[in-house]
């Protein structure tokens, strides 16, 4: 199955690695006047997020200083949200990017399905727990104060934990979910789309593979040419984001990154958050996916859209292989 892609990270733990002698390093790079940016960078890119965790409590422990107040204090800019957002555990980052995308006027719901539609029901778990405790209100709560309609209900459902395990299959149930689907779309005038969010927030992303086979069989069309002739806006945002992720995840993740730098301006909220989020999972393949996709390096497309120590962090995480 394409589901089964095999992850392959361009951030792993080092090897020669020792907490204090990074952390007197850092101390170092920031004492006195002016700071080593460099040095930061060589240290923090190219460490597991374990590993920085272990060099901060060494920094406490060692130097009785909080390293997180002094990369603050020291650092600005898009380089300074770099360099933050890997301090932080990966779940509290994507928690504080969830809050993020809610907090204040207006909504990012292009950022709530990046974030959401690609996890699996233990890494939701992991993140609604950690949302709870660092901001003392339940996520599904937050999530439907700020979304409306069929989309609140998907992403309510996920975050509650309603898809199926991973490795849950049953062939003969994907005939019957398939044709469920043909019926709320294509198969009647008008959609049901209670029946597209319900499949596709319930079924094991395993299972959902080879629902979409049938689908083909059943109708001559993919499933994203039905999502795209029956459903609009937000809703079908988060579906198709769904049926990207079931496919091929790094595909999805290079589309928001070439998206993010294209045209005028860079979103560079969105360009920070996956490729830190996705250095200890799949960045290398979402690097070969950009490339076979726009014919031009991810490393090179950075490079273009962003300058001094933030394009030299970003850079040393994509890597250079």
């Amino acid at each position: 199955m394409s589901w089964y892609y095999t992850p392959k990270p361009t951030v792993v733990p080092a090897e020669e690695f020792d907490a204090s002698a990074d952390a007197n390093a850092l101390r170092k790079a920031m004492k006195g006047f002016g700071t080593d940016e460099q040095a930061i960078i060589d240290i923090l890119c190219a460490r597991s997020n374990a590993q920085r965790q272990e060099i901060s409590e060494a920094f406490k422990r060692e130097l009785g200083r909080d390293l997180i107040a002094d990369l603050k204090s020291e650092l600005g800019g898009k380089f300074e949200d770099v360099i933050l957002a890997l301090m932080l555990p990966p779940e509290e980052y994507l928690c504080k990017q969830l809050h993020k995308a809610m907090d204040g006027i207006g909504t990012d719901e292009k950022a709530l399905i990046e974030i959401i539609a690609p996890q699996t029901n233990d890494q939701i778990k992991a993140i609604v727990d950690c949302y709870e405790g660092k901001y003392n209100r339940p996520l599904a709560e937050h999530i439907c104060s700020e979304t409306s309609g069929s989309f609140r209900r998907l992403l309510t459902m996920i975050i509650v934990g309603a898809r199926d395990p991973q490795g849950t299959v049953d062939p003969e149930l994907a005939v019957e979910q398939a044709k469920q689907l043909y019926d709320a779309g294509e198969g009647k005038l008008g959609t049901d789309e209670e029946v597209f969010y319900k499949i596709l927030a319930h079924a094991s992303f395993d299972q959902l593979e080879i629902v979409f086979e049938e689908y083909k069989s059943l109708s001559g069309r993919t499933i994203e040419q039905a999502l795209k002739a029956e459903l609009s806006g937000e809703l079908y945002d988060a579906l198709s984001a769904i049926v990207e992720c079931v496919q091929m995840a790094p595909h999805f993740f290079a589309k928001r990154l070439h998206k993010a730098m294209d045209g005028v301006g860079t979103d560079d909220a969105t360009l920070i958050r996956i490729i830190v989020s996705r250095s200890e999972i799949d960045l290398q393949n979402i690097k070969d996916e950009y490339e076979q996709m726009y014919n031009k390096t991810l490393l090179s497309a950075v490079k273009d859209e962003t300058s001094g120590d933030y394009k030299r962090g970003l850079c040393a995480l994509i890597g250079n292989a």
